[in-house]
């Protein structure tokens, strides 16, 4: 009876709020926030009766089919109210006629991820709030959609925000959360925003991300680990993906981006994936980006002062500017990944630009494919770098040249195809050092001089064979697209 007894103790102040619900609207599993007074009508203000519904603290906040206009956000305070939930079915919508979040979640978890720092009131009255099955559209200019600090365990899935300044907005501090199958599209701001937060596991799988003027899927300040964005379509934000740590206590790391199409950011200093970190430090770190379908914009993968990041089986084309970008950083290690023309563009001004390291260190390049960079001094070129590891590369029928070294020291290029069988090519190198030290040229077969001085580097091995004839060319199936 005793143990009895204890357990009503804990579950009465949930309850009671529950007990008042049926009372006053019948089955509260089946109430929903028309019982409360909302219309539902596009046209009446029903901020009071959303918040009168969520006020209840039946925890299923229930929107049927309808478009509810309110013009504050609706205030989610999670110890006071319980575990909440926001259910449509998808055919709800809320238009946001007001400055600020739809909805805004506020928690008071202060721990880590680790379960003995989540207190008992967080567990019990906080765990999980859930956002599912909505729509929310902007009508004022500060509008925003969801907006959460001091969760724990928060879930956003099949929700569409558009035409707000910011789709999620994540501040301050939160703690695992998921976002699914979402629609973040055409907003003014960024899509998911991940804004100076104290944050750590991150999951964002099967969304849809575009068209989101200041980008897709924003880290910017704070300390966040362990994001991951997996299966998602990144397209037509300025930066499709932007990891950025500005403050100079910011930390940002251990980061997985598999598995997404992300294409057609626009405008000067777009990119697809850029990795930036503090200003002083190298703070963007063991970054893994892998198995995805990269393209067309000024930088396709922009990494600056990072450490330990690893980028293989990618597919890339059409960086304006670059393909490939790594400055300041270490321990990079790009793997097998293709970086090849699509034959769909055919405008020669767009041109697919080569691959830069500049003042690198520890770089380890291997089974790379590139072929038909156009206006740049190589396809694959270090600048000012130290002990760079290229081996097993494919560089084929690349303008500039294959392989441009400058001022790199102990680093060894070997193992390598490099030629170029375009016709009317006239001077053309494989390799090509200027200055350095240390270096090795071994074992390639390639299709053009290597240009080095032997006081910088040693050239052993190396078969260069002649570009192919015309005739030749013109026989060859394998020639012809």
């Amino acid at each position: 009876m005793r143990r009895i007894y204890r357990y009503w103790i804990v579950l009465l102040p949930v309850l009671i709020p529950t007990v008042l619900a049926v009372a006053a609207h019948g089955d509260s599993r089946a109430a929903t926030v028309r019982d409360f007074g909302a219309a539902g009508d596009g046209k009446t203000d029903d901020t009071a009766a959303i918040q009168k519904a969520v006020d209840a603290g039946t925890g299923d906040v229930r929107l049927p089919r309808g478009a509810y206009r309110i013009t504050r956000p609706i205030v989610i305070d999670l110890n006071k109210h319980g575990p909440v939930s926001f259910v449509g079915s998808g055919a709800a919508r809320i238009i946001m006629a007001g400055p600020g979040p739809a909805l805004k979640f506020i928690g008071t978890h202060q721990g880590t991820a680790d379960p003995e720092t989540v207190k008992p009131e967080v567990g019990l009255r906080q765990r999980m709030p859930t956002v599912d099955g909505l729509e929310i559209v902007g009508a004022h200019e500060e509008a925003c959609g969801i907006e959460a600090t001091g969760t724990m365990h928060m879930v956003i899935t099949r929700v569409t925000v558009r035409e707000s300044l910011h789709g999620v907005h994540l501040t301050v501090r939160d703690r695992n959360v998921i976002v699914s199958n979402c629609h973040l599209y055409k907003n003014r701001g960024v899509g998911l925003y991940l804004d100076q937060v104290s944050l750590h596991q991150t999951n964002v799988t099967g969304c849809h991300i575009s068209y989101n003027a200041a980008g897709g899927v924003v880290v910017r300040g704070g300390s966040v680990f362990n994001v991951h964005v997996a299966g998602c379509d990144i397209e037509a934000n300025r930066f499709n993906l932007l990891l950025e740590n500005v403050a100079s206590s910011g930390n940002g790391g251990e980061v997985a981006v598999t598995g997404c199409t992300l294409q057609h950011a626009g405008g000067p200093d777009s990119a697809n994936i850029r990795l930036l970190g503090d200003k002083d430090r190298k703070t963007c770190y063991y970054v893994t980006i892998a198995n995805n379908v990269i393209s067309d914009t000024e930088t396709n993968i922009d990494i600056k002062k990072g450490r330990g990041v690893s980028i293989i089986g990618n597919t890339l084309w059409l960086g304006y500017k670059y393909n490939l970008r790594v400055e300041d950083s270490s321990d990079i290690v790009v793997g097998p990944n293709n970086f090849c023309r699509n034959p769909r563009f055919k405008d020669e001004e767009r041109a697919d630009y080569g691959v830069l390291f500049r003042n690198c260190r520890d770089v380890s390049v291997t089974g790379l494919h590139l072929t038909k960079t156009l206006r740049t001094p190589a396809a694959l070129v270090f600048e000012g770098c130290r002990r760079a590891n290229v081996g097993g590369c494919t560089i084929l029928d690349c303008a500039g040249g294959g392989i441009l070294m400058s001022n790199v020291a102990d680093s060894r290029v070997a193992d390598c195809l490099i030629r170029n069988d375009l016709p009317d090519v006239k001077s053309w190198a494989s390799i090509r050092m200027i200055g350095g030290r240390g270096n090795l040229i071994a074992n390639n077969l390639l299709g053009g001089p290597v240009q080095a001085k032997p006081e910088s580097t040693r050239s052993v091995g190396n078969v260069i064979q002649p570009p192919v004839t015309p005739a030749a060319r013109s026989s060859c199936p394998q020639n012809k697209e």
